[in-house]
């Protein structure tokens, strides 16, 4: 009786072990997450409700920091800045990525290597890149300034221009951020179903409808969800600026991250920052969620 107890008992307690050990082994990234993540945002809206001197709080001013962000001319340009910035980096970065992904979609002889060269420029570390694009982008001793010199022509002025410094920065994340584009696009071309193309040929349609009425339509969502992620990334584009331009000149590429930075450490107004900073976030939150929801609708159509 003693021995069917005991063996009773030892299941149970063996049941009760293999029902904790998911949560056991899960617990260490959980307590990472909270540490990393849910804590300094729970601490930066805190923050974001009181108004700071020398790094110190020194009232409570609830919702006056996220009120005043709306009426800041500083803060609506940065952000007009940083919505320019996005939108004709990911375009262009989404339009070159496609046609090298459908490029390199090919196998040829060397497709390997230059697929392998494709995608240097998005390991190389983004203040390396900076310090690069600022030489090339140097007015008086930059590779430009010296093929322009070459030809009979004077200085290049990129940097000092505030229309100039602003396409700059364009170029230099479009070279630097394309082979994401071009990574996620050629992966899903690879996943693509060889049936309708195939079918496609036999019927002797043409490399154009092939594109417009197979290829596009079937890459659609994960065309979406690259251009979802560089966008969210782009919003918070910090190094490349602040190495090229520190946001000039005048606030010709003060994006919204150079202008925050500005805001908590140049000039010490911390709740201000926190308040704007958690206001991007949720603006970033809400195009993910609405992101989420067109793909949706895509593959309900």
């Amino acid at each position: 009786m003693q021995i069917g107890t005991q063996v009773r008992k030892d299941r149970l307690q063996g049941a009760g072990l293999d029902l904790a050990l998911p949560y056991l082994m899960l617990a260490p990234g959980l307590m990472i997450v909270l540490g990393v993540l849910v804590y300094p945002l729970w601490d930066g809206l805190k923050a974001s409700t009181k108004a700071y001197r020398y790094g110190s709080p020194i009232a409570d001013v609830g919702l006056q920091n996220y009120a005043h962000l709306w009426s800041d001319g500083q803060f609506l340009n940065a952000l007009w800045v940083t919505v320019k910035f996005v939108a004709l980096s990911v375009s262009f970065e989404a339009v070159l990525g496609f046609a090298l992904a459908l490029f390199c979609l090919h196998e040829f002889r060397g497709i390997r290597l230059l697929r392998t060269v494709l995608i240097i420029p998005m390991v190389v570390t983004p203040v390396v890149v900076a310090i690069v694009f600022r030489l090339i982008y140097a007015s008086d001793a930059g590779m430009l300034t010296a093929l322009s010199r070459a030809v009979g022509g004077g200085e290049v002025q990129i940097l000092g221009n505030p229309l100039n410094a602003f396409i700059g920065l364009v170029v230099l994340d479009v070279w630097e951020w394309t082979p994401l584009m071009f990574l996620i696009l050629l992966a899903g071309l690879q996943s693509l179903p060889h049936e309708p193309f195939e079918a496609a040929r036999v019927d002797g349609a043409g490399a154009w409808r092939v594109f417009a009425d197979l290829t596009f339509p079937m890459m659609r969502p994960v065309l979406a969800v690259a251009i979802v992620l560089r966008t969210i990334d782009a919003f918070g584009t910090f190094d490349q600026v602040f190495v090229l331009t520190r946001g000039g000149p005048g606030e010709a590429t003060r994006l919204i991250s150079i202008y925050g930075y500005d805001t908590a450490f140049k000039f010490q107004q911390t709740g201000y920052a926190a308040a704007l900073f958690v206001t991007i976030g949720l603006v970033v939150l809400a195009l993910a969620f609405s992101a989420i929801r067109l793909l949706r609708r895509i593959d309900a159509s």
